[in-house]
């Protein structure tokens, strides 16, 4: 029993003794002058800057969240067919859509049409608007209050009476506007106008997860937040040297290495603490200023960037304990004596066989994956996870090697030159550390770009459209004259060309066709655009060959006959809006190919030219018109979209683009985008931060080389060395194992292997850019440390 009284406090003296040495180095940290406090600082600002990347990302998903719940309480029209459509009631509320375009942003628009005293609120609008009124959110307030947005306050006249809350609106940036009417008429099936009794019914049908997509956003996540981590761990050991001469003093007055050591990690502890606290007030800043920033047009209310609790609390545990794992790996090698630190001597070589070991064994997790079935269970998302985790991984232990190796065998040179190998060839590991994250960050871009480049074509649906022939086209309304809309578009700034077409169907007989074909109607120089034929004049009328309706086709055949009397508008079974007319072939009927339109179709039957038509006109038809636009202003599409409001149109003309992209395809890659802004932000900080501590280490050895006269241009070229050829290797090995990784994960997604070497020499191009934009920053710095008076020391 006295044998286990006794073990119990000297267990405790043991722990009290550990506290103290972690206390001891924390006092270290806030009480070692002023070297200590800016020791402390660049510390501390490093790992805030990693903390407060971490905490953004960790709060995506509930913004991500958040998002996806607005849109879906707002929901309001199907764009499909409905079988039983609402009946009108106190309760109801009919919504059109009214939605517009400025320049390459969408607005999003409702009319609404209240039918009783109970009809819904759209979320985030507390009275309905009345006509000649809308109500708008506070981005688009601004637009159209400002000058930039003359263009399209001509498209919304309206008396703005309110604007929309944030319940009802997506982002703070998003252009959004609710405005009244009392003419909507809900038509079967037309989906742009409909009855409803509440927002939010949902109509959204549950899609199928895509496996493919769903490696996207793994690689993608892991590509953006191993870099921080790499530049967290290399923040916490800003100081390395002066802090290893420190314990050196505390052998000295008698402390054992292992009471040093933990000294050391209660350092590192307190600096990690205080760049928790430097991140928090970072990303609180960054999260104020969200509201204003709208980024490959996506924005979000600062209320939205809440970071899940278990994840930030998972950052607040895991960013200490990585600062003392590290200091800890980084004095594994180190022996520190009474006298001084070893590491002054030349360290030993470092071995290769275990760094090559991680993206081997990435590799390894991978190649299992090539071939398996990406939609059944062998689709294995964590190991997935933890082959590109090795890979990029490797990257980090490979490069210190790597630059050992290299410095090593450099040779002579110029005095810059000499003076940057040499430092090099004594402090590599410090050397591949600052660029570490760039390597792995480089080498992630290039991944993923091979992956996205590979995977493109899969969500990338290409259009028959001719975007280069006509840039935009619209449907007329019945109520609009196709004379009066294709002169009002002509007479449009902006518009160098019009094409407008009248199209219909004319059958054999007046009820009872057995026989139809298509026909259009246009002058000859817009029949040029839609088929091939020797001549024209007006008056003339042609058979079509070559169409994509054969029955137009066939049709046109039989009833090109001159004499032939057929019938506009006539009775196929459907309503009739206009009574039939007649109408007989005339003599001459030429022959015609069809050519595609700028849509990419493809018209047969019949071309007429206005003067081969009636006297009175041919009802049923419905007008078409293509617009090519002068692509040296830019406002263009701005001014088609207000002639056809002036029109009475409903709806925008659509622009007509080469290719659409899926949409959770394109939400991927535009977080990428978001995503890789914020790290290349990181990135440029983390390197000057990193920058700026390895020139104060060296600042006596700078103080010392002016004084003996070496010139300032020789020192600066000698930094500039010094940051150059580790970012150059560091570039090298992240491009090799880049495309390996991208390599492999085509490979999974069952793509041929392709390099876009492009692309390739993009990423690194942009990386080289940002470290020569930090090494120039941190120019002027360098000149204040270069003086004499820089020996001087209490």
């Amino acid at each position: 029993m006295s044998a286990r009284r006794g073990h119990l406090p000297l267990e405790r003296s043991r722990e009290w003794g550990r506290s103290r040495d972690l206390a001891m180095g924390a006092r270290f940290a806030f009480t070692g002058g002023r070297e200590g406090w800016v020791r402390m600082l660049l510390t501390a600002v490093g790992v805030g800057l990693g903390v407060a990347l971490l905490l953004l990302f960790a709060a995506i998903p509930n913004a991500l969240a958040v998002r996806q719940d607005r849109e879906t309480a707002r929901t309001d029209l199907s764009y499909q067919y409905i079988e039983s459509p609402l009946k009108k009631a106190d309760n109801t509320l009919v919504v059109g859509e009214a939605g517009t375009a400025f320049r390459d942003k969408e607005v999003r628009g409702r009319e609404l049409q209240p039918e009783g005293p109970r009809a819904p609120l759209p979320p985030g609008v507390s009275k309905l608007p009345g006509v000649g009124e809308m109500v708008v959110s506070p981005a688009l307030k601004r637009l159209l209050q400002s000058g930039e947005g003359r263009l399209l306050r001509e498209r919304l006249p309206e008396r703005i009476v309110g604007t929309i809350a944030e319940p009802g609106l997506i982002g703070a940036q998003e252009l959004a506007f609710y405005r009244g009417a009392d003419t909507l008429v809900v038509k079967e099936g037309s989906g742009l106008v409909e009855r409803i009794d509440r927002f939010g019914a949902g109509f959204k049908t549950p899609e199928k997860r895509d496996p493919v997509l769903v490696l996207l956003a793994l690689v993608v996540f892991l590509v953006l937040l191993l870099p921080v981590g790499v530049f967290i761990a290399a923040a916490v050991r800003f100081g390395g040297e002066r802090r290893d001469r420190r314990l050196a003093a505390l052998r000295l007055v008698g402390t054992d290495s292992r009471t040093t050591r933990r000294i050391a990690a209660g350092e590192a502890l307190a600096g990690s603490v205080a760049g928790l606290a430097f991140g928090t007030v970072f990303f609180l800043l960054v999260r104020e200023l969200s509201g204003s920033v709208d980024l490959f047009d996506v924005s979000v209310f600062p209320s939205y960037l809440i970071p899940s609790l278990v994840l930030a609390l998972l950052v607040a545990v895991a960013v200490p304990a990585a600062a003392v794992l590290v200091t800890l790996f980084a004095l594994r090698g180190v022996v520190i004596e009474p006298l001084g630190v070893v590491r002054t001597a030349k360290p030993p070589r470092r071995r290769l066989w275990w760094r090559i070991l991680l993206p081997v064994g990435g590799l390894g997790l991978l190649y299992p994956m090539i071939g398996k079935d990406r939609y059944g269970r062998d689709f294995n998302q964590y190991q997935v996870t933890g082959g590109v985790l090795l890979l990029l991984v490797g990257v980090t232990a490979l490069l210190p090697w790597v630059v050992e190796t290299v410095v090593a065998r450099l040779g002579s040179g110029g005095v810059a030159w000499q003076l940057a190998i040499r430092r090099l060839q004594l402090s590599s590991g410090t050397a591949a550390r600052m660029v570490n994250g760039v390597a792995v960050a480089v080498a992630g871009a290039i991944a993923l770009q091979m992956l996205f480049s590979g995977v493109q074509g899969q969500y990338t649906k290409h259009t028959a459209n001719d975007p280069t022939r006509a840039q935009m086209s619209a449907d007329l309304p019945d109520e609009v004259p196709l004379a009066r809309a294709a002169a009002d578009f002509k007479a449009t700034r902006g518009v160098a060309k019009v094409d407008a077409y009248d199209e219909g169907r004319v059958s054999d007989r007046r009820e009872g066709a057995t026989n139809s074909a298509q026909v259009t109607i246009a002058d000859c120089a817009s029949l040029r655009e839609v088929a091939s034929f020797p001549s024209c004049k007006d008056g003339d009328a042609f058979a079509v060959r070559g169409g994509d309706d054969e029955v137009d086709e066939l049709g046109a055949a039989d009833l090109s006959k001159a004499g032939t009397k057929l019938w506009f508008d006539a009775d196929d079974g459907s309503p009739a809006d206009h009574r039939p007319t007649s109408w007989s072939v005339p003599a001459g009927v030429k022959q015609a190919r069809a050519i595609a339109d700028p849509s990419g179709y493809k018209r047969g039957g019949l071309l007429l030219t206005p003067g081969a038509l009636p006297s009175g006109g041919a009802p049923g038809l419905h007008g078409q018109i293509y617009l090519a636009l002068d692509q040296g202003l830019a406002a263009a599409p701005d001014y088609a979209r207000n002639t056809a409001r002036r029109l009475g149109m409903p709806t925008d003309p659509v622009m007509l683009v080469s290719s659409k992209r899926d949409d959770t395809y394109a939400s991927i890659r535009t977080f990428l985008f978001v995503g890789a802004a914020g790290v290349l932000a990181l990135i440029g900080a983390s390197l000057l931060v990193s920058q700026l501590e390895q020139l104060r280490e060296r600042r006596k050895l700078l103080s010392s080389l002016i004084a003996f006269g070496t010139r300032r241009r020789t020192l600066c070229l000698s930094v500039l060395w010094q940051t150059a050829i580790p970012i150059g290797l560091g570039l090298a090995l992240a491009t090799a194992l880049g495309v390996t990784l991208g390599a492999a994960l085509l490979r999974m997604t069952d793509k041929p292997v392709g390099v876009d070497w492009a692309s390739v020499l993009s990423m690194t191009g942009i990386a080289t850019a940002v470290v020569l934009l930090v090494a120039v920053l941190s120019l002027p710095p360098l000149l204040r440390l270069m003086r004499p008076d820089g020996l001087r020391t209490e």
